[in-house]
């Protein structure tokens, strides 16, 4: 999994790209269940683009930069348009990708846990969402691995290359890396 301490990567305007929100459950980074930032449970002030201001100033996606994607001219019949570069590397697009001769929209494989949560010590209800820890990834559900992931031959990577996906489904913005994360990517 992705350091919860580091941005995933950056896009392309040179906004960081993260997918993790800073809130837990009771307030307990220990506790084991995170607070998915795009799950409805917690209000962090997302604009238009699925981002927002933290305290410290500083700007960030925590879902699909729609501005970004409309300026880069994404279309849903044609590859993504490259979105950004990831902390290991590696280059991060948006929803689409050229397979063969053909566009195909690029799928997570993260899926809803069905049943309820343990509660206890742990939250209780259903699996809707509200947590990180209420998806599970089911290999081969969707076009895309673990990391959000595949190997694609793009403009800018005609030779092909391993490449990560910001979709519309869970995890949105993958949340670990088949590389190693480079310095400059940690927070303090």
């Amino acid at each position: 999994p992705l350091d919860r301490g580091a941005a995933f990567g950056v896009a392309v305007n040179g906004v960081p790209v993260d997918p993790n929100a800073a809130e837990f459950w009771q307030g307990d980074p220990r506790a084991g269940w995170s607070y998915n930032a795009l799950g409805g449970a917690v209000s962090l002030g997302l604009d238009a683009n699925y981002a927002h201001v933290q305290a410290s100033g500083a700007y960030h996606y925590h879902g699909l930069p729609i501005g970004l994607l409309q300026q880069l001219g994404w279309s849903a019949t044609a590859p993504s348009p490259l979105i950004g570069y990831a902390a290991d590397g590696f280059p991060i697009y948006a929803l689409t990708a050229q397979q063969g001769e053909r566009t195909v929209r690029m799928s997570s494989s993260y899926q809803l846990k069905s049943g309820n949560r343990p509660g206890g010590a742990q939250p209780s209800g259903r699996y809707d969402g509200a947590f990180v820890e209420d998806f599970e990834y089911i290999a081969g559900s969707g076009a895309l691995d673990e990391c959000n992931g595949a190997m694609i031959t793009s403009a800018e990577y005609p030779g092909g290359t391993y490449a990560y996906f910001l979709t519309e489904a869970y995890p949105v913005i993958p949340r670990c890396l088949v590389g190693e994360a480079g310095k400059g990517f940690s927070k303090r």
